[in-house]
């Protein structure tokens, strides 16, 4: 079938597509009478307009009428609910399947996140599932071509070469990449599956997109999450967006944003470049990448001149404001505008629009989080909310947009380096109360890693693997360098320092991909660059694991909200569930009977055993009281997800209601219980839809900061003030975290039932497994079990405790460096060493500034998602966007003879010279450049279809900017640099 498809110049090709919509009109004909009428009314949600509900009716009604009976003709008809597996917005859809087949899609009009709304990933979900460019039967490269081989034969070669590895150079020597594609139950079994293995390294994609909003945020105030919800901005009198493209990144999200408009709410977008989100605002404001620190410091210049901070706010709930302000105050409107580009007018009207327009609220995304110093960005970010009083406040927080659809959940239970499940960490505590959770010997687990040292010191990060294979090992914190990989759901296009990755691929001695679709990963291990021959020592295998619609689980939105899929789909072609994957690789590594200790196995594709989903989730809500994942039941889940319609589209919260297939009464409950939902079930919290509002009693949803630093700082005051507290609190000021002392102490501990006092001797609030105590505090009382603290405006444990503004490692403006240089080299950081001030230097010796003077971001799309493979394997998403391209203005371009639509060569200091089309617009300053991070398939010009699986490789490749992107780490989290590095762009040849 012919298709036209539009290059980035707006011209348009004929290309030939295999297959694609062909079926669609019999497709429909058949599924539209899926449903009676009551399902179909309850499905569509009548509550959005009775009129489209009725006119959609009228359409089933006639397809009925000209079609057989589905009983008569045999057809098992179900409609199957399940969640968008793209960004972190949490849209519900609907799946009509006929006979195990998905054969079409509805929208859920009752779910109160997405209200029926769809982006183009979404509308076209069902091909991820059914796509045929899908990796079909596991694989191994054979003379640098993939060959099919079985299942059997992957699971033993794989784990006894693993195995061999452990052996030969200790547990840390294989990473584990996991996935936030993962479903919380499959990251926190991945978790416990390399803790077995024997070590910490492992990581996901939260390290490379947020996770310095997650150090960030939670040295603030407690917890590193979105505060509020999308729903909540309807309440915004303001909102500013920076770092933030959310109509193309989230774009169901400005659904919400849409309607706070309506109701007056002032828009703000901050950004480099002029995105479809800034073309929504009320105030556009073009900064340069990197200085978002000066520009906060502006508006809070402005907010502390006037008066417009709010100091009983500040004085009642916030430590170290007044370091701040005289860090703040050094920013004047010249320094501010020669840092970051912004006319001190704009800085001053977008301060004045958030401090006049109360409760405002501000949105951040990778725009901020991406950077060396995004830890500091973060926490300016969360500064201003705090000197506004913006923070526990319906209508204000810090809404930070998460990307994968489970990146939020696979951060709180899942495979991160530095943490056990829930943000324990590595003492052995928190190693004691797993083992006693999973069912385990803790002696047994500590004998599986290298040392109790090893056991209880931070992994590698993701960003930085390729170090870890190619660093001199003298250098690195653990016994020998990394010499297999896993990469289980993970795009490595994402990541920086492509040249570099490709080198250290060719090092390994094993590599497993395991991906519904191979990802880029499959063809770099298999591409030869020059001629070249690939490491004849080396073995790369490919495992095709099922997507999530072929499985069930929970899945957990950027706001927090915990939603249950439906399997749709039993797994096709020869693809296994992650889980069983997992099961079936401890087998073979002798740990399957730990790995399951608690967990019940069911029979899974073809009869194999596997765990089972419910039964996982009931492990998470065992053991994860930190952060609230204790309440979140399968049947609670469940019960939400068969009655979104009774829940507020603004609030979150269900007024009245029961579940009628249980009975469970749903009234109090916000959606998907966001976490923190304290306590066991029964205790029936409700969830916690904004953080840290002390206008709502804790049993309904409201809280404080937590007390999670001390109770005091060099004499100063840690805890809150005298009336300020939770409503119907016991407690009317600060308090520290409760544990079985304090509980003696305020003579609350015979409140505790016999059972609950045996299980909370020696215990605190996180470690009881009971719960007695959350329940004592929080039911009986009406307290924290976590305490009421002061937010930190000053974090000590942190290199700069006041957040300070610091040059990126390449930039170009070297006279800014001198006045505001990046941080001194660390050793032993995460592990390895990373270099800082010397290659600051160093660049500026080079004068690379003069041979790369533009500003190389990257960023979004909307019709495709993360690195891509999936989304442009898929024929309907594919004809939107065929070719990758670099976004230039007119000026620089104009400056190097480069017209719209033209190929043209971007090139960096790592030496890659990628090829991309030009795309000529204003919407990027003369300073800056823009290339979408999705693509992959390319390398420095050349197409390696080739080198793909067959059957395998996307429908559109393209260059992927990360195979030229420049060395850059946070300095508290490691998250890469990828909004602020150099580049140069000249016309190919």
């Amino acid at each position: 079938m012919l298709l036209t498809r539009k290059n980035a110049d707006g011209s348009r090709q004929a290309t030939r597509a295999g297959r694609f919509a062909a079926s669609l009109s019999d497709s429909l004909s058949r599924a539209l009478p899926t449903m009676d009428r009551r399902a179909f009314l309850k499905r569509s949600g009548v509550g959005v307009g009775v009129g489209i509900a009725a006119s959609q009716w009228q359409l089933v009604k006639k397809a009925q009428a000209a079609d057989k009976p589905a009983e008569a003709s045999g057809l098992k008809r179900e409609v199957r609910r399940t969640v968008c597996s793209h960004c972190s917005v949490g849209c519900a859809v609907d799946a009509v399947v006929e006979n195990g087949v998905w054969v079409r899609q509805e929208p859920v009009f009752d779910s109160p996140i997405n209200l029926g709304g769809h982006c183009a990933k979404g509308a076209a979900l069902r091909e991820h599932g059914h796509g045929e460019h899908r990796l079909k039967y596991p694989m191994k490269l054979v003379n640098g071509k993939y060959q099919r081989i079985s299942w059997d034969t992957a699971l033993e070669e794989i784990s006894q070469r693993l195995l061999a590895v452990r052996k030969e150079s200790g547990p840390d020597s294989v990473f584990w990449v996991g996935s936030s594609k993962h479903n919380n139950e499959q990251a926190q079994l991945l978790r416990k599956f390399v803790s077995f293995f024997g070590t910490n390294n492992c990581d996901h994609q939260a390290r490379i997109c947020h996770s310095t909003t997650v150090a960030g945020v939670a040295n603030t105030w407690g917890y590193g999450a979105m505060t509020n919800s999308y729903n909540d901005m309807s309440f915004s009198k303001a909102v500013m967006y920076i770092g933030s493209n959310a109509a193309e990144a989230h774009p169901v999200s400005m659904v919400h944003m849409m309607h706070a408009k309506e109701n007056g709410c002032k828009m703000i977008v901050v950004d480099p470049r002029f995105t479809r989100t800034a073309a929504k605002a009320d105030q556009y404001v073009r900064i340069r990448s990197g200085s978002d620190i000066p520009y906060l410091y502006g508006m809070l210049y402005h907010i502390f001149k006037n008066g417009w901070e709010d100091k009983q706010y500040i004085h009642d709930r916030v430590y170290g404001m007044e370091a701040v302000r005289d860090e703040v105050m050094k920013w004047t409107p010249e320094k501010v505008e020669e840092a970051c580009g912004v006319p001190e007018a704009e800085v001053f009207k977008a301060a004045q629009t958030m401090a006049l327009n109360k409760p405002s609220s501000i949105v951040w995304c990778m725009g901020q989080t991406q950077h060396s110093i995004g830890n500091a960005i973060v926490r300016a970010s969360c500064i201003l909310q705090l000197a506004l009083g913006n923070v526990g406040k319906s209508g204000g927080g810090t809404n930070i947009f998460r990307g994968h659809d489970n990146v939020q959940g696979a951060t709180d239970v899942g495979p991160n380096p530095d943490s056990l499940p829930g943000y324990y960490g590595l003492a052995t505590g928190a190693w004691k109360h797993w083992c006693t959770v999973w069912g385990v010997d803790y002696e047994w687990v500590k004998g599986r890693f290298a040392s109790q040292a090893m056991m209880e010191k931070s992994g590698t990060t993701v960003s930085r693997w390729i170090d870890a294979v190619m660093e001199k090992n003298e250098l690195i914190d653990q016994e020998n360098n990394v010499k297999a990989m896993v990469f289980w759901g993970h795009a490595p296009n994402s990541q920086t320092r492509g040249l570099e990755m490709k080198k250290a691929l060719d090092k390994l001695d094993t590599l497993v991909v395991i991906d519904p679709y191979p990802s880029a990963t499959a063809a770099m291990a298999a591409m030869t660059v020059d001629g070249q021959e690939l490491n004849p020592n080396r073995a790369v295998y490919l495992l095709p694991a099922a997507t999530q619609f072929e499985t069930s689980g929970s899945v957990t939105a950027s706001n927090r909200s915990i939603q249950w899929r439906e399997k749709v789909i039993e797994p096709l072609f020869e693809s296994r569930t992650d889980h069983m994957i997992m099961y079936q690789l401890a087998e073979k590594m002798g740990f399957a009977k730990e790995l399951v200790a608690k967990i019940k196995l069911v029979q899974g594709k073809g009869g194999m055993m596997e765990p089972e989903p419910e039964s996982m989730l009931r492990e998470i809500n065992r053991g994860t009281w930190t952060i609230g994942y204790t309440g979140q039941t399968p049947e609670r889940l469940k019960a939400h997800m068969r009655n979104m319609h009774k829940f507020d589209v603004k609030t979150l919260r269900c007024k009245e209601g029961k579940d009628e297939e249980t009975g469970y009464d749903l009234t109090g409950d916000y959606f998907g219980l966001p976490w923190p939902c304290f306590g066991t079930p029964e205790m029936k919290h409700p969830g916690t839809a904004n953080l840290y509002d002390n206008s709502l009693h804790v049993m309904d949803g409201g809280g404080n900061f937590r007390a999670n630093f001390g109770v005091e700082k060099d004499g100063t005051n840690l805890l809150a003030e005298d009336g300020s507290h939770s409503v119907g609190a016991d407690i009317t000021t600060g308090y520290p975290e409760f544990d079985h002392v304090l509980l003696k102490k305020l003579g609350w501990w015979d409140d505790l039932t016999e059972d609950e006092k045996k299980a909370a001797e020696g215990k605190n609030w996180k470690t009881d497994l009971s719960g007695g105590i959350q329940r004592v505090c929080m039911k009986v009382h009406g307290v924290h079990p976590y305490g009421n603290a002061k937010a930190r405006a000053v974090v000590w444990n942190f290199p700069d405790p006041v957040p300070l503004h610091r040059e990126p490692i390449f930039g170009t403006r070297p006279d800014l460096i001198a006045k505001y240089p990046t941080h001194d080299d660390k050793k032993a950081f995460w592990r390895l060493p990373t270099l800082y001030k010397t290659l600051q230097q160093k660049n500026v010796e080079a004068g690379l500034a003069e041979k790369f003077p533009i500003i190389l971001s990257s960023g979004r799309l909307v019709e495709y998602e993360g690195g891509g493979e999936e989304t442009r394997s898929n024929p309907w998403l594919a004809e939107l966007q065929q070719e990758n391209f670099v976004e230039i203005n007119p000026q620089a371009a104009s400056a190097r003879g480069i017209r719209n639509g033209e190929y043209v060569i971007v090139s960096t200091p790592t030496g890659a010279r990628i090829k991309v089309r030009a795309l000529v617009t204003p919407r990027v300053g003369v300073d800056t450049a823009w290339i979408p991070f999705h693509f992959s398939g390319w390398w420095q010009g050349k197409d390696m279809l080739e080198f793909y699986p067959e059957g395998a490789a996307p429908v559109v490749r393209g260059e992927a900017v990360n195979t030229a992107t420049t060395y850059g780490y946070d300095a508290v989290t490691m998250m890469q640099e990828t909004k602020t590095t150099i580049c140069n762009i000249e016309r190919a040849v």
